[in-house]
């Protein structure tokens, strides 16, 4: 399979439905690089408790995730000023665990705060939306997400490692355009088989996969 400029592409099905399950996942991500705090970044969601985001900070002492907003607040400025706040607060290295919009937050904050990149020893970036077309139905228009800062979509590369996970029925994200954003961004580009959106909508719940690519991550000098 072909790739984007400075994209590494892996086909790893593994990392989706048959990952080892939630058994052993606190073990292994409990002995990953010491001290390093995991940031949960949500999509437009509100809290949801089955999400795979909530479950592991529910599992994990090392996670701080960013308060999610809802589709009530959809301003950026605010998403992105709470995702520094996190990270300024966790005090040490951090490893980004974003989905969906939250994949977006995540480059504009690059963007906008590349004097605190250092903090960031990677980021796992899964199903994040192309933004090329409308979305479905319940999701604000592109000229509301235009309104609010969200278009066009950072498209240069990310100054610490980054894996983008992407689905390959995701109807949020067309594979091909999720790989070109991945090429844009200097990340990994895996794919994690037909998995939806990666939400609890699409059966996720637990995703056992994060913790790999999580570990991938998590030292300090992770590839790009």
């Amino acid at each position: 399979m072909t790739s984007g400029p400075g994209t590494v592409c892996d086909v790893q099905p593994g990392l989706g439905p048959e990952a080892p399950g939630p058994s052993t996942r606190a073990g292994r991500l409990g002995n990953a690089g010491s001290g390093t705090v995991i940031v949960t970044v949500p999509g437009l969601r509100a809290h949801v408790p089955d999400h795979w985001q909530t479950r592991l900070a529910a599992a994990l002492p090392n996670v701080r995730p960013v308060t999610p907003l809802g589709l009530a607040n959809l301003s950026l400025d605010e998403r992105v000023a709470e995702l520094h706040r996190t990270i300024e607060a966790a005090g040490g290295p951090v490893v980004i665990v974003a989905h969906s919009a939250g994949v977006i937050t995540t480059v504009h904050w690059a963007a906008r705060h590349a004097d605190a990149a250092h903090r960031v020893r990677g980021a796992l970036l899964a199903t994040p939306p192309d933004l090329a077309d409308e979305l479905p139905a319940g999701y604000p228009s592109l000229s509301t997400l235009a309104e609010l800062g969200w278009l066009p979509v950072p498209r240069r590369p990310l100054p610490f490692p980054s894996i983008v996970a992407a689905s390959a029925d995701d109807a949020l994200g067309d594979p091909a355009l999720v790989r070109a954003l991945a090429g844009a961004w200097g990340s990994r580009y895996r794919e994690i088989g037909a998995v939806g959106h990666l939400n609890p909508a699409s059966g996720y719940g637990d995703w056992p996969g994060a913790e790999p690519l999580i570990k991938e991550l998590d030292h300090p000098e992770a590839p790009r």
